[in-house]
């Protein structure tokens, strides 16, 4: 993934599903393969979320600097709510 704004939807989206859903391991893997993406191919450390009413805000450090990222909650939050909306779609299957 080429944008670092684009890796921190991706892992902030699926990180708000997994937080959510403990028991969804697709999830959390998920969420996993995309922090990878932000420690190791865009050098990111000491992530932190932070949230109000409208935005969510992703402070991490990188070169050296302290950074932050803010995204609308309704755009970070839609997945989740397709699966609380239609649980039937999104069953969670034993690991095999």
């Amino acid at each position: 993934m080429r944008s670092l704004q684009d890796a921190l939807y991706n892992w902030l989206t699926i990180k708000i599903v997994s937080d959510e859903r403990l028991e969804d391991l697709a999830a959390a893997e998920t969420e996993k393969t995309f922090l990878e993406m932000l420690t190791e191919d865009h050098g990111l450390s000491n992530i932190e979320i932070e949230k109000d009413e409208i935005m969510y805000y992703v402070h991490y450090d990188q070169d050296g600097e302290r950074k932050k990222s803010r995204f609308p909650r309704e755009l970070i939050e839609v997945m989740l709510d397709q699966m609380n909306a239609e649980p039937e779609k999104f069953v969670n299957y034993p690991q095999e």
